[in-house]
């Protein structure tokens, strides 16, 4: 039998990450996975959950190579019953496949098992590694905007939007989980919610510098969104990025890709902006750094089944932005691209 070699360091993020997500004596946590894919993380998680107690067991299944990587919905979970049955009976799903927006993760989710989505590399998962602390201001910001009846949105490369709230949920997304039925992204750190319904209006710009994470990929050339009653109706722009963003909805021949989906702003102090021009081993990587760094407006366009609407187009775009200014009603959240709430500022101990 091969002996299997876990890497120290990975053992040490895991087995916080589960203490974090209060994994306990008695309880199962399945690992769930594409075959052949993330398999270091994999060995780590499942020695991390047994040293604390739990019982493992690692679900995998082939990867469909007609499905492209990364459309958002649609996963090799697809038709597996007997899979699905084991991740809904458990108590816990370290999720390294991508669920995310599935009707899959959302009967799992119901069933009360707790999810937590992992897609990045250690050395990320190190870098911007959940605190406590993540998770009092990511809760405070959901609380804000569950209490608000609009976002309105400004920068001074013309962005002036406005969003109706109160139809949808909000979510404090801090990078562990430890309530039945709660999915999280490890690591994360950012405030999101959807816009009610034909009530999101205005125009957005992405300047120089933002980020097309569908790409990963800086804007170099600006593009505007012109939006009206919550569907985008024009994409402005000469440059390549306009031109990208264009054709990539263009291709899902859908025109719900053109919807706005949600919105929210990152507050993870240990987030890089600038992660995608130095990282050496980008393909590795997913995008967590993009949308969670601190002060930025992520603003996205596509599905909204993640709040339990009816949208879910595989056409989804994140665009985190940087230098945006953010009310909640009356309340300021951002200065053009400063976290000026007192509540939601990283202070450094």
């Amino acid at each position: 039998m091969a002996q299997v070699v876990v890497d120290a360091d990975a053992l040490a993020v895991f087995e916080e990450q589960m203490r974090l997500c209060k994994v306990r004596a008695g309880e199962t946590v399945v690992v769930l996975n594409c075959a052949g894919e993330h398999v270091d993380h994999v060995h780590a998680l499942m020695v991390a959950i047994q040293r604390l107690g739990a019982h493992t067991m690692h679900v995998s299944v082939p990867r469909d190579r007609t499905l492209a990587v990364g459309v958002q919905g649609r996963h090799p979970l697809v038709g597996h019953a007997l899979a699905l049955e084991t991740c809904k009976r458990a108590d816990m799903v370290v999720d390294l496949m991508g669920l995310l927006f599935s009707s899959e993760q959302l009967e799992i989710q119901a069933a009360g098992t707790r999810i937590l989505r992992v897609m990045e590399p250690l050395h990320v998962l190190k870098q911007m590694g959940p605190t406590e602390d993540h998770r009092r201001r990511c809760e405070f910001g959901r609380d804000l905007i569950l209490r608000s009846r609009t976002m309105h949105i400004t920068s001074p490369n013309g962005t002036d939007v406005k969003y109706g709230l109160s139809q949808y949920d909000a979510i404090a997304e801090y990078g562990y989980t430890d309530i039945a039925g709660r999915w999280d992204h490890f690591p994360s750190g950012f405030v999101f919610t959807q816009g009610n319904d034909h009530e999101v209006d205005g125009t957005v710009v992405l300047a120089q510098g933002d980020i097309i994470c569908a790409f990963k990929r800086y804007v170099e050339a600006p593009v505007t969104f012109t939006i009206k009653k919550g569907y985008i109706t024009d994409i402005g722009g000469s440059g390549l990025d306009a031109m990208l963003i264009r054709n990539y909805i263009e291709s899902f021949n859908d025109p719900r890709g053109y919807a706005i989906a949600h919105i929210g702003f990152g507050l993870n102090e240990r987030a890089r902006w600038h992660q995608f021009a130095s990282s050496r081993s980008l393909e590795k990587e997913h995008v967590m750094n993009a949308l969670s760094f601190y002060g930025n407006v992520l603003f996205s366009t596509g599905p909204n089944s993640e709040f339990g609407g009816d949208n879910d187009t595989p056409c989804h775009m994140d665009l985190p932005m940087r230098g945006c200014s953010l009310w909640l009603d009356d309340v300021q959240v951002l200065h053009e691209g400063h976290v000026v709430h007192p509540e939601l500022r990283f202070v450094a101990a």
